[in-house]
């Protein structure tokens, strides 16, 4: 494949050409809407990673302003040193295609350019210098693994200050089907330093393998475009087990997070109760309808019926909850029969393909997280 690097008559662009041309590929894809605040601590770490080959595709999703798009031209795409020699591709959609499918527009852009690992970044993750360097290292290590995250840490954008508070370490899936970003809001004092497989990877900052990818691929998504936003990467992981792939967490490598929706405990209902008051109706709708949707698509029947209580259990409080404080979501009910009928297909063809059975999938989800108290 051609070098994207022009060469020049000079030493040291040589040396960085054969540093790059040996190591993988990666892409680092960037869907942005409407938050040009968080666009310069993003990709200031980005670019001053101690790993060399990365490109990074900046999507516009078009935000109704134009702040973010501007900075990110006039600030990185006429200035290669401005980017330590890292490359930039800048893509200005026309509507908003949401997050699933203008995601899966920066996989393909990245899959044509050869890359070997993605990243679907948010734009308020902060990576810590040498976090490419080592998730890599880690990920190459064990070619079962499809994606991988590090220790992501609560960013406290108001001081501009990191915490030890923890953002993810991973997803966690409960038997009732409810799944969390494990640990989130618990301080670290050690419990978080061991590697370990898990059920899932955050759609914060993950970073996928290409062969993995394209492995799960159905039909020409990788993420689910039915499901707009949100829950897209928990169907994602969940797919990744379903076809025998691991995703895995990786403590020595360290980014932040600041997280729109807050930093809270969300292990027992009553915390979920609590923090259901800081989402707005758009997250919840998204939400509820996605869950079932994921359900609906990667479920075993043996699993279902081994779990039967936990999970009809909790949508029977779900929608006397819904009855009773949020009739709205009666709406994405709707939604989600609408779309049952595409969804159904999807789920034959991921059956039909699957390569774990029913007591492989049974160990991904649990009563308690090991973190919970």
């Amino acid at each position: 494949m051609p070098n994207k690097y022009t060469l020049k008559e000079n030493k040291s662009k040589v040396n960085f050409l054969k540093i790059t041309m040996n190591k993988p590929k990666i892409s680092v894809i960037i869907v942005h809407y409407n938050t040009p605040h968080f666009l310069k601590t993003c990709l200031d770490a980005i670019f001053n990673q101690t790993y060399e080959n990365i490109e990074v595709i900046f999507i516009d999703n078009n935000s109704p302003e134009r702040e973010g798009i501007e900075f990110v031209r006039d600030a990185y795409s006429h200035s290669p040193e401005t980017r330590n020699n890292k490359s930039l591709m800048i893509v200005d959609n026309a509507e908003n295609l949401g997050y699933a499918k203008a995601a899966n527009q920066g996989i393909k852009i990245a899959m044509e350019n050869g890359a070997d690992f993605l990243v679907i970044t948010n734009p308020d993750i902060i990576y810590t210098p040498e976090y490419f360097e080592k998730i890599v290292e880690r990920i190459e290590k064990d070619t079962s693994v499809a994606s991988i995250t590090g220790k992501v840490y609560k960013y406290d954008f108001t001081n501009q200050k990191p915490t030890n508070i923890i953002d993810t370490v991973g997803l966690f899936a409960y038997k009732s089907r409810r799944v969390i970003d494990d640990g989130q809001g618990v301080e670290d004092k050690g419990q978080f330093d061991e590697e370990q497989e898990v059920f899932g990877i955050s759609g914060a900052c993950p970073l996928y393998r290409r062969n993995a990818l394209e492995d799960v691929k159905i039909g020409d998504e990788y993420f689910d475009e039915n499901f707009f936003m949100y829950k897209e990467d928990v169907d994602l992981s969940w797919r990744f087990l379903l076809f025998g792939w691991k995703n895995l967490f990786y403590p020595k490598a360290i980014a932040y997070h600041g997280r729109g929706t807050g930093i809270a405990k969300r292990f027992t209902t009553a915390e979920v109760m609590e923090n259901r008051k800081k989402l707005s109706k758009f997250q919840k709708k998204y939400s509820f309808r996605n869950q079932l949707l994921m359900e609906i698509k990667n479920e075993i029947p043996a699993n279902f019926f081994k779990d039967f209580f936990h999970i009809v259990g909790k949508k029977i409080l779900m929608f006397g909850y819904i009855r009773i404080f949020e009739p709205y979501l009666w709406g994405s009910f709707y939604g989600f029969l609408k779309l049952l009928p595409s969804t159904l297909k999807k789920r034959a063809e991921i059956m039909k393909r699957k390569k774990s059975s029913s007591k492989q999938m049974s160990k991904y989800f649990g009563k308690k997280s090991k973190y919970e108290k």
